[in-house]
């Protein structure tokens, strides 16, 4: 196969990546000539709804990742490798599933679980740890010199934090913020839950429920016009990170020992969120566990074998597909692919509900099956998980490497098939657990996309619990959960690799 054709392929598969919304900001443009997109009776409350759900996720997002970022880095206390380690966790469970176990044993002790400052909370304590691991990142490599000036002249950790850390870190916190807002806006369960209006459960309203096709165009372009926004904040706050390290990051971390008091506080604040975002779940399935027994006799073996063939059928295309794209990244050098390949990786950004539409009008001409455009939706939505590991692996092996192979008389294909894959290894390994366990979570495009009768692990929790039948979710509640946690314990030994950099 020549470069050529390598080349080829990656613009194929970077196109179909993509082709969806294109079409779909297409009809958008056709209906708003035409004047017959609207935004339905619900739309201002909607976009007010995702707006608010998304400052107030932000802010206390940010206060919670920020804090624990910077007492595990930079302070020593009894326990606090564990405690990094911890952070981790709320990734592990879904914001839909914390949210119905919230309302359940809410209503067992009559409170009412509902509306906007709980989303909030479940919100940010569902994505927080996007803050965490980039402002970790941030204290760990920058400005070190500049502490331990602090250090030397007396000043304390909290004096040190104001002063140096959070103004080098604040390009890495603005960048975590972002990737919780594009979470935040994907939303779907946990904000129909908990009564929140918002532009995704808008979206397959119009589309589903009100038979308004120009409606659910029209929120799903301001859906996309928010997450546009935040990706470039996203980016942008990335590359000022990146130049804040340059020069300063060097010798040990500073290190402020707490005891007592102190030492208790900071064990406090960064055990709580991870206790209360498993807990809530643990404790709610310990005290339905009297209907194990009655689960067990459901369709739970055919829910999961249907979730775990379509996750590990995403997981592989995905793969594949970041491979080659990354692969032609490498060997070629043509500017149009090099765009194409970068706007393929941005998929992960788009909310399910918004790429759910899309593929719906862009396989209605052709009547393919709502199986394949499932696998389609999932290749997509999760290509940038799988490309991003390969791409930072394949920018850190040396290309005199590739210079000596091919000096060898190598031709691409024995370099990666002799080189790159053997090194690739690990990346790839990650990239298919993620992707797999990321599918079987996966809520709105699942939902929106599914064949009649089809359901998965994640929509039946998600149907039980909208139905207040949740003790019957219980045992494909607790699979999601095993298999978040399997995806948090991938991300240790990444965590593990930035404590050992500082």
């Amino acid at each position: 196969m020549s470069r050529r054709l390598l080349g080829g392929i990656a613009t194929v598969l970077a196109l179909m990546a993509i082709w969806p919304l294109i079409q779909l900001m297409g009809e958008g443009l056709q209906g708003f000539r035409e004047g017959l997109v609207t935004l339905g009776p619900d739309g201002g409350r909607q976009i007010l709804g995702t707006l608010t759900l998304l400052l107030g996720s932000a802010i206390a997002g940010t206060i919670i990742g920020t804090a624990n970022g910077w007492l595990l880095i930079n302070c020593r206390f009894p326990g606090r490798r564990w405690l990094r380690i911890a952070q981790l966790i709320p990734l592990a469970t879904p914001a839909y599933l914390l949210s119905a176990t919230l309302v359940d044993l809410g209503s067992r002790q009559g409170w009412r679980i509902h509306g906007l400052p709980w989303g909030i909370a479940v919100m940010a304590l569902s994505t927080y740890p996007y803050v965490f691991l980039l402002s970790t990142e941030s204290f760990a490599m920058s400005g070190r010199r500049q502490l331990e000036a602090c250090r030397s002249l007396g000043v304390g950790p909290w004096s040190a934090f104001q002063r140096v850390a959070l103004p080098i870190a604040l390009p890495a916190i603005g960048a975590g913020v972002a990737l919780m807002g594009m979470e935040v806006v994907n939303e779907l369960g946990a904000v129909q839950l908990l009564g929140i209006p918002s532009l995704s459960a808008g979206i397959l309203e119009a589309w589903q429920a009100d038979s308004n096709p120009s409606g659910a165009i029209c929120l799903a372009l301001i859906t996309l016009a928010i997450v546009l926004g935040l990706v470039i904040c996203e980016r942008r706050l990335r590359r000022r990170s990146r130049r804040w390290s340059d020069g300063v990051a060097g010798g040990d971390a500073t290190a402020w020992p707490l005891h007592g008091a102190r030492a208790l506080s900071a064990q406090l604040l960064a055990i709580l969120p991870p206790v209360i975002s498993l807990g809530i779940p643990l404790i709610w399935a310990a005290s339905n566990l009297d209907q194990l027994q009655s689960n067990l006799e459901s369709d739970l073996l055919g829910l999961s074998l249907r979730s775990f063939l379509l996750a590990i059928t995403a997981a592989g295309l995905a793969v594949m597909a970041a491979l080659v794209l990354a692969i032609a990244k490498r060997w070629t050098n043509n500017q149009l692919l090099q765009s194409l390949t970068f706007l393929a990786g941005t998929g992960y950004a788009v909310p399910g509900t918004v790429l759910a539409l899309a593929l719906l009008l862009t396989g209605a001409p052709w009547q393919l099956a709502p199986l394949l455009l499932l696998l389609w939706g999932y290749s997509d939505r999760f290509l940038a998980v799988a490309k991003g590991g390969l791409d930072a692996a394949l920018e850190r092996i040396s290309p005199n490497l590739d210079e000596a192979a091919t000096g060898l008389g190598f031709n691409w294909q024995q370099v990666l098939r002799s080189v790159h894959l053997p090194l690739l290894r690990g990346p790839i390994t990650v990239g298919l657990l993620l992707v797999f366990v990321d599918t079987v979570k996966e809520l709105p495009l699942t939902f929106a996309l599914r064949p009649f009768d089809f359901d998965t692990l994640s929509v039946r929790v998600y149907q039980y619990a909208s139905d207040e039948r949740l003790a019957e979710a219980l045992l494909p509640a607790l699979m999601i959960l095993i298999l978040g946690l399997l995806a948090a314990v991938a991300l240790v030994p990444s965590l593990d690799q930035t404590s050992k950099q500082s």
